[in-house]
């Protein structure tokens, strides 16, 4: 029987908020007031449209308790996959600084986000404040989709490849967020939102960090 090892895996960490009902009825009624042209990324590089907001990406800088706690929450579960993946004992992880960019986003119907990446930064993150309300038959709708890095990973596909379990699978990977839901992954891996189809707003926010002592 041979031995099977995994060589080239990519990290992903999920979590979910103990009461997000609370915060994030106060984190939506922030950015929906705050939804509009003074608060906009003035420096757009991802394809989107204009069913879809992006503010400045300096959101965790804002006074307000409910982001103050969302920071909290975001940056406490980065910290702890970064320790735990690169086995940093407690007394480096002390020295470490971390500096974030953070940012969210407000979709109405037929918004969608283009493939990207998040340059500069080792771990980046995603928290739902609202997944909105998918139309009936609209299974897809504002699916976080992360694309295989390895391009030549389905190049071909049969009954020896085609349904291997993760994380050996050549298929890309979707997901659709839940309230309270947080991602974290890789700043380096590609992925997109596809378009939201649906009633309300789909309300996420987004953040990088990189880390120096």
């Amino acid at each position: 029987m041979p031995k099977i090892q995994p060589l080239f895996p990519v990290p992903f960490a999920f979590d979910q908020h103990p009461d997000p009902a609370r915060l994030n009825a106060a984190l939506r009624e922030l950015f929906l007031a705050h939804d509009r042209d003074a608060d906009r990324n003035p420096v757009p590089y991802t394809e989107r449209n204009a069913a879809l907001f992006e503010s400045r990406f300096d959101l965790f800088r804002w006074p307000q308790p409910e982001v103050a706690e969302l920071r909290e929450f975001c940056l406490s579960r980065t910290l702890q996959l970064v320790q735990q993946l690169n086995n940093h004992p407690p007394e480096l992880m002390r020295q470490l600084r971390v500096g974030v960019e953070s940012w969210f986003h407000v979709t109405r119907r037929h918004g969608w986000f283009g493939t990207h990446n998040h340059p500069n930064a080792s771990w980046s993150g995603v928290y739902c404040v609202d997944a909105g309300r998918a139309d009936a038959g609209s299974e897809d709708s504002g699916k976080l989709t992360f694309l295989h890095p390895n391009p030549e990973a389905g190049m071909h596909t049969d009954m020896g490849n085609e349904s291997l379990v993760p994380p050996f699978n050549v298929a890309h990977a979707g997901y659709l967020l839940q309230a309270g839901q947080l991602v974290l992954f890789p700043s380096w891996l590609m992925h997109h939102v596809t378009p939201f189809v649906g009633e309300g707003e789909r309300i996420t926010v987004a953040f990088n960090c990189k880390f120096t002592r």
